[in-house]
């Protein structure tokens, strides 16, 4: 019996287009090309669409998205759907080709705006969830089965929206784990004995209900080699490491990565992921699947249960603390930097958003019967799914005219840009002063403009009070107000 190996790529760039005017400036740090989206794309996303290997007649151009277990972020598919059609339409053919294949897809759908879900309230949650599931449906022409959650970050009220949304399975890394039994046993605690990863595990809801989605455990070692000691780069030694890992029985040997790791972190490495996936494996006695299809034919006969606390990640060995405070974990930076500033940074945006949500709610009940409904349809007409007018007729209590129209517009822009307020790689990395964290201030400051065009409360003067408590590691940016009030605004 041939061992079932999954590779899983999480293709993710954070949103970089201008809130006011939906472009993107020039990047120059992405040079010879014109921002990072760009630049990323021409080492990544299209050379995974068109990988040219050879064959036994010659060479021939395959599409790694056909084998490859993947998620792209909604927002970058939005921008590729203009940027690169071509290599859009064939990350959608590769999903229509595993369907045709297994009778299941190898995509599955993100949450929306790559939030940590753990840190962000319930309403919020579910409509990251909403926003990302009819993403996915829109795009795929199908309902997503698994959903990424960004950073992998979950806890148990996160977990239950997925299941409350019809989301059957999501990846974790094996560290989320906190205690595992098989069938009716004993609970064990991972202290005791670690999970197997090459299982599945039934995760069942808090409420007691008995609905459940399955958690899939990837290989923490074989994901490291392949993020960061450039496994890749031969497709027999890539394949080596899931096949050193061989069970009998109904087993999976699997690893999820940053899709970005093949062509743009390791150059090249998009060509050995295709040798190995399309040549290779066949060879090996390895057969290729996708997570749904490895769950139709084992479904878990373990169940899991989360580390208790605030929440777990894939990136944080804290936790979800490289969200919110100066917890050790960052990437980049100079020796001695330290990252105080995420937590003045989260509690100022918190504000911004407390006074987005009063607002929303008083202003949107005098126009339509449940704002937060409404809130959840708009995704439709991000998509171009669906109309503005149309979406507020629906909701609207009478008769919609051009004042009523603009000011429900406004109301649903003010709560899609305090949503993209707490797009995770704002605290990522080394520094407030980083174009990561300057996006989120943006989007803050498209907020407060909005918040002052419904005519307020603004919190501003308390937003940069707080902010003026994040100081930058470099002395010359000065504090999160400097950056906010020299580059964040328009």
């Amino acid at each position: 019996m041939a061992q079932h190996v999954t590779i899983h790529g999480h293709f993710y760039q954070p949103p970089r287009e201008d809130p006011w005017t939906g472009l993107i400036d020039e990047q120059p740090g992405a040079a010879p090309f014109h921002d990072w989206n760009e630049r990323v794309h021409a080492e990544c996303y299209r050379p995974n669409a068109f990988v040219t290997i050879p064959g036994p007649d010659g060479d021939v151009v395959v599409n790694n998205f056909e084998k490859l277990s993947f998620n792209v972020g909604p927002t970058l598919m939005s921008w590729m759907e203009t940027a690169d059609p071509e290599t859009y339409d064939r990350i959608i053919q590769g999903d229509r080709t595993s369907l045709a294949r297994s009778g299941k897809g190898n995509a599955i759908a993100q949450s929306y705006h790559h939030t940590i879900l753990p840190l962000s309230n319930v309403r919020d949650c579910r409509t990251q969830v909403r926003w990302g599931l009819a993403d996915f449906r829109h795009r795929f022409g199908r309902d997503a089965q698994g959903l990424w959650l960004p950073e992998t970050a979950a806890n148990d009220e996160v977990l239950a929206i997925l299941i409350d949304e019809g989301v059957t399975f999501t990846i974790l890394a094996p560290g989320q784990a906190g205690a595992w039994r098989e069938g009716d046993g004993g609970w064990i605690d991972v202290e005791e004995a670690p999970i197997d990863p090459r299982v599945g595990y039934r995760y069942e809801h808090p409420d007691g209900s008995g609905r459940a989605l399955s958690l899939l455990f990837y290989e923490g070692d074989i994901a490291r080699a392949i993020a960061f000691e450039n496994a890749g780069s031969s497709a027999e030694g890539f394949l080596s490491l899931f096949a050193e890992r061989s069970l009998d029985g109904c087993s999976l040997v699997h690893a999820a990565t940053d899709g970005e790791t093949y062509g743009h972190h390791h150059r090249f490495s998009d060509l050995g992921l295709a040798y190995a996936l399309f040549v290779e494996a066949e060879r090996a006695g390895l057969n290729v699947v996708n997570y749904a299809a490895f769950l139709d034919m084992c479904p878990p006969r373990h169940e899991a249960r989360l580390k208790k606390g605030e929440g777990t990640s894939w990136s944080c060995a804290h936790g979800v603390g490289r969200w919110k405070e100066h917890c050790g974990c960052s990437t980049g930076g100079e020796p001695g930097w330290e990252q105080q500033w995420r937590a003045p940074l989260r509690e100022a945006l918190e504000i911004v958003r407390d006074a987005a949500d009063e607002i929303f709610e008083r202003l949107g009940r005098e126009l339509i019967h449940d704002p937060w409904s409404a809130r959840d349809e708009y995704i439709h007409v991000l998509l171009g799914a669906t109309g503005i007018e149309d979406l507020v007729k629906e909701h609207s209590f009478g008769p919609v005219t051009s004042e009523t129209l603009a000011r429900a517009t406004d109301l649903l822009e003010l709560q899609r840009n305090s949503m993209a307020m707490f797009t995770s790689c704002g605290w990522f990395f080394n520094d407030i002063g980083g174009i990561e964290t300057i996006q989120v201030l943006r989007y803050a400051a498209r907020t407060l403009d909005l918040l002052e065009e419904l005519g307020g409360p603004v919190p501003a003067d308390r937003f940069t009070t707080i902010l003026s408590g994040a100081s930058s590691n470099d002395p010359e940016l000065g504090t999160g107000a400097d950056i906010f009030a020299a580059i964040a605004k328009p």
